[in-house]
């Protein structure tokens, strides 16, 4: 278990993807994004979620991101954000968005 305290610790927010391209350098298919959080910039990620999105229909989309973690290389792109997602049936990853239209940069509570 852990306290209310450390849950508040993890800054999760929703932004808007502005771009998004295929990131080919990656050692498992993936897609790199830029992510408009509103007050907090705009920020860039890559998540491996080509199985169900195709870089054209992540653009526009909100999602919900971890904004608050150290940013990590991979390979030669630099991840600011971890998007967040669920697993399918498949073990493949499904984006989490809110199901209506919020503003930009809003925080998770």
């Amino acid at each position: 278990m852990i306290s209310f305290d450390d849950f508040l610790k993890v800054d999760i927010r929703v932004g808007r993807v502005t771009r998004a391209e295929p990131f080919p350098e990656a050692r498992k298919p993936a897609i790199k994004m830029w992510i408009d959080f509103g007050e907090l910039g705009e920020r860039k990620t890559s998540a491996q979620v080509t199985r169900h999105y195709t870089p054209e229909s992540l653009v526009g989309r909100q999602v919900l991101a971890v904004v608050n973690f150290p940013h990590r290389q991979i390979g030669p792109f630099m991840s600011e954000v971890l998007v967040l997602g669920l697993p399918d049936a498949d073990g493949e990853v499904v984006l989490l968005s809110p199901d209506q239209p919020v503003p930009e940069g809003g925080r998770m509570h």
